[in-house]
């Protein structure tokens, strides 16, 4: 039993012993394998260095567009990238851009727009590519210390920042990716921004669609780098769908061209403005300046060089070249040559001769329209085109030099696709009277092509009524034609409006065919003047201007002559105090009610006396109305036609008023420089004499009783040509409406603060024409042809208007504007008013009167 005991015990102290030894070993394995790993983690070699790509590795499987700035696609997914070499960083570009196609409902975002030029530069900022607008608005002049500053408070805008993808050390070549910089509006603006007060109803462009907006072309050279991108904006769901232009209001297109074009480096001699001739501009300021105008304002002008400097006149090393779009009817052709060569007149007199020169662009030319290399003269036909002609040019911002321009025509020009029903409502014949005040306008935006067809259906109207009408007709076309075309050409050389020049001649020399023959009728073709169509059609000559006028010829010699000396410069810009050399741009313009304050200044008048030429062409639209009905009545046809001539000849006797109104308070403006020979005082106001036969037009063809009559069953067939059911509904001519529109358009100017104000000013500096004695006339030819018995309907329309304008100066949001003086007449006038509204008349009549009076009782009370 001990010996069982004993064996036991040794087993137990074996087994023991033995698990005492494994487990030792087991600890000393794993001590060993932990020792091994952390000897192999120390002793194990690091991870290779990942390699950067190359350029030539991140390219190869896109498609090489070599230019200025070289573009690689990617062939499979169409992404861009696009090399920045190192000698172009530090340096600057220029940056332009504009429309392809568009629509009109997205803004003036339609084909042919420049959207402007801007300067950039090309910065490195660590790994990342940057492009940064340049701030061209000043000037420091770099002799003077100041100039030290010249980036004290002024910004530039860095409008990208793209991280270096790959470069070339060897060659300096830097790659980035390129989609956000053209495929997002990173380099412009194209959908513009929402105004306050907008409608929520009106059309919107939706977000841009990343996913849908692409490259449809890329053309490179070794000047310019240039893309054509179609944006689409898109929306879930939409309020307003948009006009017949758009397909799908949900997803609209606006296709662009982008183009970076390398500075010119040249010998381009920069110009300066000058306040007494009108070229477009570049504003400067010369902060070194201690001048009280520190204007250095660069004019637009062309880079012509001669080839022979010694020459008096002499061929340019370049001249400016125009190509006729192929899509241009053959018949016009020939005429649109000779409009553009027309300003070779102009420049033989500033030294160069065939400094224009036209050229047909082939049926199999591979180069588009949009190419910015070529100036086009080019068409279209849009749903609703927002001008007839437009010739935009765009620049180098630093210098002012035109580096190339465009026209464009739209087809509606030549036709009668604009209805005269709604000539009334256009521009501010329809602006209500309290924010009848000016807005800003776009300068650089030409709509002569409308105000021209008006009038050119105006004449064909009147030819159509006389004799010999398709051999007028023709004329008619031909000249406005050729006027249009030396307009837009005139923009395209710098020059911008003159809206002054239909002074030149007076009625009778435009009565005289044979003295006007071969001319132009004012003295720039830069005029917006209406054409000259004669009440007594024996005496019918020229119709339109079929040359250069003598301030064109004036003005090119300005900005492009090679002046020997500052002194000859001089010379020749005294000579603006010539009659013919009158000048005054849209600046000065009084279309709009309350703007500006010279008459002579404006828009579809004609002569050197617009009372005169206004009178007339209202009674020559009077003249025509009486028969309208027999002559424009065509059996089997619709009554649309006679319905467009009677709001032709109504919109005609609108603008001829709204020109005669300007003389009242008018002011006429002299910018010579002081002791300039021929200089005038720079403010005299208008004749006594002239603005008393101005009132007097005013009473008799616009606020008389019978100043709107037409023969009575006229009404009757002024019926719009149904289309369907798109309609409009209740399609009856609203008469009243229309005249009562004409007759405020009048009124809008003649009660506005600053007409009132100007008549009550100018009493100081010779106006005769005290405002007291205007507002009693105003009041009397309102009211005294027949307040003291029966008022017809236009008649208690126009009185009632009238009234509540008086009533609105007194007590109306804007009554703050008006001076105390002008309160104390309208409150007088209307006091007046309420004396004179006796219950006399028919029971419309009294009725009328009765409004008049509880209207000025009210007010009366309310001012107490």
């Amino acid at each position: 039993m001990k010996k069982i005991k004993l064996h036991v015990a040794r087993y137990i102290c074996v087994v023991l012993a033995l698990f005492t030894f494994l487990s030792f070993q087991n600890i000393e394995a794993q001590n060993k394998k932990k020792k091994n790993k952390k000897d192999a983690a120390t002793e194990a070699p690091a991870p290779p260095v990942k390699k950067e790509k190359t350029i030539a590795e991140l390219v190869k499987t896109s498609r090489k567009i070599d230019g200025l700035f070289p573009i690689y696609q990617d062939t499979i997914t169409g992404s861009l990238q696009m090399i920045v070499s190192k000698n172009q960083i530090d340096k600057e570009f220029i940056y332009f851009s504009q429309i392809a196609d568009g629509v009109l409902d997205a803004g003036r975002v339609i084909r042919g727009s420049y959207m402007g030029s801007e300067v950039f530069k090309i910065e490195k900022y660590f790994d990342k590519i940057e492009f940064v607008i340049q701030n061209t608005s000043f000037y420091f002049d770099p002799e003077n210390p100041l100039s030290k500053s010249k980036d004290a408070n002024i910004s530039n805008g860095n409008i990208a920042s793209i991280t270096i993808a790959a470069q070339d050390k060897a060659k300096g070549l830097y790659l980035i990716k390129a989609d956000d910089l053209f495929l997002a509006e990173t380099l412009a603006q194209i959908k513009r921004p929402s105004s306050p007060g907008e409608s929520p109803t009106s059309f919107k462009l939706g977000n841009l669609n990343k996913d849908k907006t692409k490259i449809n072309a890329i053309n490179n050279y070794a000047e310019n780098t240039n893309l054509e991108v179609e944006y689409v904006y898109s929306s879930p769901s939409i309020l307003n769908k948009g006009s017949n232009a758009i397909a799908d209001g949900r997803n609209v297109s606006i296709k662009v061209f982008h183009s970076l074009i390398a500075m010119p480096n040249n010998d381009y001699e920069e110009r300066f403005d000058d306040p007494r001739v009108g070229y477009f501009t570049t504003q400067v300021d010369d902060k070194t300046t201690t001048n009280s105008i520190p204007y250095r304002d660069l004019i637009h002008r062309w880079n012509l060089i001669k080839k022979d400097p010694n020459a008096a006149i002499s061929e340019p090393v370049e001249p400016i070249t125009w190509w006729i779009e192929n899509s241009t009817p053959l018949e016009w052709r020939e005429t649109i040559a000779n409009a553009v060569l027309q300003w070779n007149v102009a420049f033989e007199k500033a030294g160069f001769k065939n400094a224009l020169v036209v050229k047909i662009q082939p049926d199999d030319a591979t180069w588009d329209a949009g190419d910015l290399r070529y100036n086009v003269l080019r068409w279209t036909s849009s749903p609703e085109p927002p001008f007839g002609g437009y010739g935009p040019s765009f620049v180098n911002p630093k210098t002012g030099q035109i580096l190339g321009a465009d026209i464009m025509l739209e087809f509606a020009h030549f036709t009668n696709r604009v209805f005269y029903d709604k000539i009334y409502s256009l521009a501010s014949l329809d602006a209500p009277f309290e924010t009848s005040e000016n807005k800003q306008t776009d300068y650089t935006y030409c709509s002569l092509g409308h105000q021209l067809q008006e009038e050119v259906m105006f004449a064909n109207a009147t030819a159509m009524a006389s004799a010999n009408s398709d051999y007028q007709m023709e004329r008619i076309k031909k000249e406005s034609m050729t006027a249009l075309i030396m307009h837009e050409v005139g923009h395209t050389l710098g020059l911008n409006h003159n809206m002054k020049a239909s002074q030149l001649y007076s009625p009778e020399q435009l009565n005289d065919a044979s003295f006007i023959e071969g001319k132009c009728l004012t003295a720039s073709v830069m005029d917006y003047a209406a054409l000259n169509v004669t009440r007594d059609r024996s005496k019918q000559g020229q119709y339109d201007d079929v040359a250069v006028g003598p301030y064109d010829i004036w003005a090119i010699q300005l900005g492009y002559k090679p002046f020997a000396s500052e002194s000859e410069h001089q010379a020749l810009l005294s000579e603006s105090t010539k009659p013919e050399h009158i000048f005054g741009n849209d600046a000065d313009d009084m279309r709009t009610p309350g703007k500006a304050i010279d008459p002579r200044v404006n828009v579809s008048d004609q002569s050197n006396d617009q009372i005169a030429w206004s009178i007339d062409r209202i009674e020559l639209s009077n003249d025509l109305m009486k028969t309208v009905k027999t002559k424009f009545r065509k059996q089997g046809e619709s009554y649309q036609e006679l319905r467009r001539v009677y709001y032709l000849l109504s919109g005609q006797k609108g603008s001829a008023a709204n020109t005669i109104s300007r003389f009242i308070g008018g002011v006429y403006v002299d910018r010579a420089m002081a002791g300039q020979t021929g200089e005038t005082q720079p403010y005299t106001p208008v004749s006594l004499k002239d603005q008393k036969r101005a009132m007097g037009a005013l009473s008799k063809y616009i606020f008389a009783p019978d100043a709107f009559d037409v023969p009575n069953d006229l009404f009757n067939y002024l019926a719009m040509q149904r289309r369907g059911f798109n309609f409009r509904t209740p399609e009856d001519p609203k008469i009243h409406n229309q005249v009562l529109t004409y007759q405020k358009n009048v009124l809008n100017h003649l009660l506005h603060y600053n007409t009132l104000q100007r008549i009550s000013d100018s009493e100081l500096y010779g106006n005769a024409y005290k405002l007291s004695a205007f507002m009693t006339d105003l009041n009397n030819a309102i009211f005294k042809a027949d307040i003291n018995g029966t008022v017809n309907s236009f008649r208690q329309n126009l009185q009632l208007e009238y009234t509540n304008m008086l009533t609105a100066m007194l007590t109306g949001k804007l009554s703050s504007s008006y001076s105390n003086t002008a309160k104390s007449m309208a409150l007088y006038n209307l006091k007046n008013i309420r004396t004179m509204a006796n219950a006399t008349g028919d029971i419309a009549s009294i009725a009328h009167k009765l409004h008049l009076r509880t209207l000025i009782d009210n007010v009366l009370e309310e001012v107490k």
